[in-house]
């Protein structure tokens, strides 16, 4: 694996090696600290930023290498000079890009301009550094995901569509619940479908909050997203019935997580009292960014130190 662009693609045996890099991580950092010295990292943010910016700084650091912020918010990659040459330049100097991109087209171009890795931070069309810690999130939580069921409510967006795709690859269940006019994109069922590592996993959307009903972890995201403000009226007209509630999380009929990537609007999409509750997930999830961006890092970079490592592993545990 060169770049971490888009879950559509990724095998699936890999995603089952990140989720178990970064438990590796998380239980003994320790065992990681030098496995990338020398290494450095580039963030390219054309997007504010507080999860993403600091848990790739903090994480990079932390597995021994260096890292380098760009503020790109005033000028978008490939305004100021062309992004060939802007990739062209960067592998000279660093080992992994990370960006931020209002275009996903932005990152795919960039990755196929340079030598060097490239991790999509966040695009208008998917957000997959995200979904892998919601992923190790709930697994902590189960122990198994395979065979849960995940319900995601409200606006179709980037982190709707990277959600159908790690949730295909882990065996879970996906129900989209959103307004018709804010469905997930049109070839979601397939690409479910073409992932999917179960044969009892189903995709559904519907437009009704009865698609709550039975879910395991209910999921939701900002309504106005950055780039959208001018359609912010707009949207919160239609999706205000979508706002989670405690008398929707009561209505799946199961002790269901909550869970939300940030930032939350506090009593727009969610209210203070679901967002709050023991139920929430969405400090954990945070938490985890940091672990599994680490354990992505690693796996880009060091990927025969990583195999060495999770072979010792396995070696140890045969042997105890």
């Amino acid at each position: 694996m060169k770049d971490f662009l888009s879950l559509k693609n990724l095998q699936a045996d890999l995603w089952k090696q990140l989720l178990q890099v970064s438990v590796e991580v998380k239980e003994r950092p320790a065992n990681f600290r030098q496995m990338l010295l020398g290494k450095s990292l580039v963030l390219i943010f054309e997007k504010a930023s507080l999860r993403t910016r600091l848990t790739f700084e903090l994480g990079m650091k932390q597995v021994g290498g260096e890292a380098v912020y760009l503020d790109n918010r005033e000028a978008r990659l490939g305004g100021r000079e062309s992004l060939k040459d802007v990739a062209r330049n960067l592998e000279r100097w660093f080992d992994c890009i990370v960006t931020r991109t209002f275009s996903h087209e932005t990152a795919v171009e960039l990755a196929e301009q340079t030598s060097v890795s490239v991790i999509n931070g966040l695009s208008d069309k998917e957000h997959p550094c995200q979904v892998l810690a919601d992923v190790f999130t709930l697994q902590e939580k189960w122990g198994e995901v395979e065979g849960k069921t995940l319900v995601y409510v409200g606006d179709g967006n980037n982190v709707c569509t990277s959600l159908i795709h790690a949730a295909a690859l882990s065996g879970m269940s996906f129900v989209a619940v959103t307004p018709t006019t804010h469905q997930p994109y049109a070839e979601a069922a397939e690409d479910f479908e073409a992932l999917t590592v179960s044969s009892s996993a189903s995709y559904r959307y519907t437009d009704s909050l009865d698609g709550l009903e039975g879910a395991d972890a209910v999921y939701t995201d900002t309504w106005v997203s950055m780039g959208q403000e001018e359609e912010a009226r707009e949207r919160l007209r239609i999706l205000q019935d979508y706002q989670i509630t405690p008398e929707l999380m009561i209505s799946t009929g199961k002790e269901s997580y909550f869970m939300h990537c940030l930032p939350a609007h506090r009593n727009q999409e969610v209210t203070d009292a679901v967002i709050d509750s023991p139920r929430s997930l969405v400090y954990e999830q945070a938490e985890n960014r940091l672990h599994v961006q680490k354990a992505l890092l690693l796996t880009l970079l060091a990927p025969g130190d990583v195999a060495r490592y999770l072979q010792l592993e396995r070696f140890a545990a045969f042997k105890n």
